[in-house]
């Protein structure tokens, strides 16, 4: 990209925030736990005493969480940074130094930074569940020495929820997304900072409450919260319920900033055919979101009030239990695209560059991206077509198996672009190639789950757990660990190790195959998936799979060595160290602030992705026109 006059002096004028690190700058996040737990508790033990009851009962704990939760919102920095003006009072200051990663605020990248330690820190403890349900497994009857078959179901369901609502939800959309898409837009910030801000404040005590769920009691349903086992399942159940609302309306907040983002604040020049293929990913996830998660989110309350306020929404004899399954799957499998479009999208954003070629058939992309969001909305029901009436079955069996074809339209996009390319193979490209081939396997063999009479011989067997772990941990957590060594220079100014990267990837790629694979042969051979006791015979091939499990989780040390490591002590990073035409490489490493300073302004004459020799640069800076 050439650097006019107007761009250099931009480029000049742009200071890093280099602000030393002081104690004092947690204050807000020691104010908020404290103000939280003390919620919570007096809340609670208020209840628990008007009811003559104990606070770790459904009524009193429900009481308590919401409470919590608003006084844990005030402690952050909410009140002083947003609410206190409603009432007459004067805001508090936007910080703009490194206290701004540590109390509620308006500004994007932080707040995407703080998304990234937050679902580490979670799929670390989600992970160490995982661990913990392997060794339970490595003999056919271990309850009597490690867990007990309850135990064993709490463990198993704390692992689903966190690994899906607590990182997968929000890992590329939240810690890269909300990090990029202003960048890639050409504005200063989203078009509603302060809810995308909140957003994050809303994580910590839904996280935390579903991690400490066994101390009130814990739950038996495993992550889908299922009445009228939901109603029996212990008082933990309550705070999954509403800690999985509180991640689902988190994860909308977000998605209306990602909508209104691309649809209002473009750049100069930037139409639809010339937003950046991640943006669009992005967009395609938060369609999703905004138009289905109100069924589920509601249908969780109001399994919630069953419980507690004695409804019958799903229970007694006036529930309908299956009337929850409609509402829950009517997300939960559309959810796995708000996970999966974002990395696709990365895929078709890195390849280009690395490949040097021009993004092929982008328009044909794109639709897929929308296409896949539009019909990821009506399939849902293959998960229970055990339950449902033959009528339903074929339906929905040629609606799922339809999604393929604008899978294969990003596939083919994707080939299209590194066919006759020179790939130029750093750890992010190759992780990316990891990705891929993972999600077409995950792909390939969920055509199995769609087909009605394969799905009542497969369900609820190993084979789906190892097709769900594929498309989810075999693509989206390859794609987030290559996004995060991709952008890595974009935010702290320094590079990755290579060969860390590099090692890590296979090592990766070889213990995920070796622990994933041989569930499809576990479940064809009769393995029932959510079972803490199985046949003798199914003992070798689960002992092969806990071992290689362990290998494959001992191997999340070392990217997350690799960051901390490179992030103080890495090489630093030329300006631009990939050649990418993307409008965030345009500008200081790290970002400053503001990323785009008064007086200038980004003008888009082409689409980011065309790297065809001879190609005219896809921006050029102008002055920002007065008002």
């Amino acid at each position: 990209m050439a650097t006019n006059e107007i761009q250099g002096n931009a480029l000049n004028n742009m200071e890093v925030d280099k602000t030393p690190f002081t104690a004092s700058m947690l204050f807000p996040l020691f104010r908020a736990t404290l103000w939280g737990l003390t919620g919570y508790f007096a809340a609670a033990w208020i209840t628990a005493l008007v009811l003559n009851t104990v606070i770790v009962n459904p009524l009193p704990a429900t009481v308590g969480y919401v409470v919590g939760l608003v006084c844990w919102l005030m402690g952050s920095g909410v009140w002083e940074g947003w609410i206190r003006r409603a009432f007459g009072g004067k805001e508090a200051p936007t910080y703009t130094g490194i206290e701004r990663y540590f109390r509620f605020g308006p500004d994007s990248k932080s707040t995407a930074v703080r998304y990234v330690v937050l679902n580490i820190v979670t799929f670390f403890f989600a992970g160490m569940a995982a661990m913990a349900i392997r060794v339970q497994l490595l003999t056919p009857d271990s309850t009597s020495w490690w867990l007990s078959e309850v135990q064993y179901n709490q463990t198993f369901g704390i692992h689903g929820l966190e690994m899906l609502l607590g990182v997968a939800a929000s890992a590329i959309v939240g810690g890269v997304g909300y990090y990029l898409i202003p960048l890639m837009l050409g504005t200063r910030n989203v078009v509603f900072p302060k809810l995308l801000g909140l957003s994050w404040w809303l994580l910590p005590p839904a996280i935390f409450a579903i991690f400490m769920s066994p101390t009130i009691g814990g739950f038996q349903t495993g992550w889908w919260g299922y009445p009228p086992l939901a109603q029996n399942s212990g008082s933990g159940i309550v705070w999954y319920v509403l800690g999985a609302a509180t991640l689902l309306f988190a994860s909308l907040l977000g998605a209306v900033n990602i909508a209104g983002t691309m649809v209002y604040m473009r750049a100069k020049g930037m139409s639809l055919g010339r937003v950046p293929i991640f943006v669009w990913g992005l967009f395609a996830a938060a369609t999703i979101l905004v138009v289905e998660s109100p069924a589920t989110y509601t249908g969780a309350l109001m399994d919630l009030s069953d419980m507690i306020a004695g409804s019958h929404f799903y229970t007694g004899p006036t529930g309908h239990p299956l009337a929850y399954l409609d509402q829950f799957w009517f997300l939960f499998h559309p959810e796995v695209y708000v996970f999966a479009l974002p990395a696709f999208a990365i895929w078709l954003e890195i390849l280009p560059a690395a490949a040097k070629r021009p993004l092929f058939a982008r328009g044909w992309a794109i639709a897929g991206l929308v296409g896949v969001s539009m019909l990821g909305a009506m399939l849902g029901v293959h998960h229970y077509f055990t339950a449902v009436s033959d009528a339903r079955m074929p339906i929905f069996m040629t609606m799922t198996e339809t999604v393929s074809i604008p899978t294969g339209f990003i596939y083919l996009s994707a080939i299209g672009t590194i066919w006759g390319g020179r790939l130029r193979i750093n750890a992010a490209v190759l992780l990316v190639l990891m990705a891929m081939m993972n999600f077409l396997i995950g792909g390939l063999t969920g055509i199995f789950n769609a087909d009605v009479p394969a799905d009542l011989q497969l369900h609820n067997t190993y084979w789906v757990i190892a097709h769900f772990h594929y498309t989810i941990l075999g693509a989206v957590i390859f794609t987030w660990i290559a996004a995060l060594y991709w952008w890595f220079p974009k935010v702290t100014g320094r590079k990755i190790n290579e060969f860390w990267g590099k090692f890590h990837a296979w090592w990766f790629f070889v213990f995920f195959n070796c622990t994933f694979f041989p569930m499809f042969i576990a479940g064809i051979e009769g393995m029932n998936r959510r079972i803490a006791i199985y046949l003798p015979y199914l003992h070798g091939i689960n002992l092969f799979i806990s071992i290689s499990a362990f290998f494959l989780g001992a191997g999340f040390l070392i990217p997350l060595a690799n960051l901390l490591y490179s992030w103080r002590y890495g090489p630093k990073a030329e300006p631009n160290p990939w050649g990418s035409n993307g409008l965030e490489w345009q500008i200081k490493s790290p970002t400053p602030y503001v990323a785009y300073p008064a007086g200038t302004e980004p003008e888009v004459v082409g689409p980011n992705d065309n790297y065809a020799p001879g190609a005219k640069e896809p921006f050029v800076w102008v002055p920002t026109p007065s008002k």
